[in-house]
């Protein structure tokens, strides 16, 4: 029986829900900032990444991945904000697809979807987590996208070569949701195939699935230079001010 067939008999079931958390980067381009323990508000990038799992309903655990010099450092914000949801704190890989796979392999067994976040998204809202979630569980592959708004252009040795039709294209952010046989053998497949992929729906398309799109935000922004934290800053301040964002003492 296949991983989708097999996905397929679950669809009913109440399918519990594990993220990885995956910051595990050099932030080549923060600077010499490391982006995921730099101040956004009064709380660290991290923080309200995890702060946003830890809060909702839909998620049952989470695994966050990190670099191995920062290992004790993410030990002790998860323990010090009382992240109880993460179960484990792991050593991440050379590249990106090497630590969702070191993270994926933590997860708990009863696991039916897992989530996978960019540890410097620290703006994802609820809804968006669960409604990802949700389709995930529906389908058995999901991301948040927006669409884009720039004019695109295609080039080759700098020149334009043509203007590219924007209206069926998408930006897709994370987290990306699948079922959890899926995208561990996805992932695995791609590191056996040499493919270091920088997104999971990735991996997941290279075996034929096709992944449903939910509805993402522009506030969702991924840090990764010194004017996203500006960005992120500015974000925070008008949820702050809406009285939308969660307080911590």
């Amino acid at each position: 029986m296949g991983l989708l067939s097999l996905f397929k008999k679950k669809k009913d079931e109440e399918l519990k829900c594990s993220a990885v958390i995956v910051s595990a980067g050099l932030a080549r381009r923060m600077g010499g900032i490391d982006k995921v323990l730099a101040p956004l508000g009064e709380l660290p990038v991290l923080v309200h990444t995890l702060y946003a799992f830890q809060d909702c309903a839909a998620i049952d655990e989470i695994v966050v991945v990190a670099r191995e010099d920062l290992l004790v450092e993410v030990g002790r914000i998860c323990r010090d904000f009382a992240l109880d949801k993460v179960t484990k704190v792991v050593v991440g890989g050379a590249e990106r697809i090497h630590s969702v796979q070191a993270g994926l392999r933590e997860v708990s067994p009863e696991a039916g979807l897992i989530a996978i976040h960019d540890g410097a998204r620290p703006l994802v809202t609820q809804e968006i987590i669960r409604d990802t979630v949700a389709r995930a569980g529906l389908t058995g592959a999901a991301a948040p996208a927006i669409q884009l708004t720039d004019t695109i252009k295609r080039t080759e040795d700098g020149l334009t070569v043509e203007t590219v039709d924007r209206s069926q294209l998408w930006a897709v952010q994370t987290p990306q949701v699948f079922e959890a046989g899926l995208i561990k053998a996805a992932t695995q497949k791609a590191i056996d195939d040499g493919e270091l992929l920088t997104d999971d729906c990735g991996a997941v398309e290279r075996l034929g699935m096709k992944v449903t799109l939910t509805s993402g935000s522009r506030e969702n922004i991924k840090i990764t230079t010194p004017l996203d934290l500006v960005l992120g800053e500015a974000v925070l301040r008008a949820r702050v001010e809406e009285g939308e964002w969660r307080c911590k003492e």
